[in-house]
């Protein structure tokens, strides 16, 4: 027995089982995920149909009947204002492009998080400039292009145009970027 616990690294308490799902707990579970985390709508309903479908298995219950209560739980963050997609993905897309992001990778991230496409549309649409910068910062940050060492800058410069076409910058971009000099440290 001594061997099964260490094997599990948990040692020998059992783990818990979930609680079962009320509105008071979908709410209190709510409030507790948007404490820790900024989160779109679609967000905390997959995480919290997670939860509830975890309590349904365990307690045999069907996840279809806590749907209501799902619906009303995330209407209530909405009209509170503790969730608003636009401000969520606003500040994600203004993160991910001072990271070095490409307009491509953005509009995908946020898609991936449950953003409509027409906000998605709205918030990724950058100004060509707002690209370049974001090329020069990737290029920065993996050290390509005017990043890397002068005498070996020709010969990478293929593979640097690519690097940077796969994380979604057009060919113009990338080459302005690679071509480009590396600004003067301040």
């Amino acid at each position: 027995m001594a061997e099964e616990s260490d094997r599990r690294g948990q040692g020998a308490r059992p783990a818990r089982a979930p609680r079962r799902i009320t509105p008071d707990y979908l709410q209190r579970a709510a409030m507790h995920y948007l404490e820790r985390y900024s989160a779109p709508a679609a967000q905390l309903r997959r995480v919290l149909a997670r939860k509830i479908a975890l309590s349904c298995r365990h307690h045999g219950e069907t996840p279809a009947a806590h749907a209501a209560t799902l619906d009303e739980v995330v209407a209530r963050c909405i009209a509170s204002g503790l969730i608003d997609d636009r401000r969520f993905a606003e500040a994600r897309a203004s993160t991910l492009r001072r990271r070095g992001q490409s307009q491509r990778a953005v509009a995908a991230r946020l898609s991936a998080k449950g953003i409509s496409r027409d906000l998605v549309g709205e918030i990724a649409c950058g100004e060509a400039a707002d690209e370049l910068a974001a090329a020069r910062i990737a290029a920065k940050r993996r050290r390509l292009g005017p990043w890397r060492r002068q005498e070996t800058r020709a010969e990478f410069r293929q593979r640097d145009l690519a690097a940077l076409a796969r994380l979604g910058f057009d060919y113009a971009t990338a080459r302005a970027a690679i071509d480009g000099e590396a600004e003067p440290a301040p």
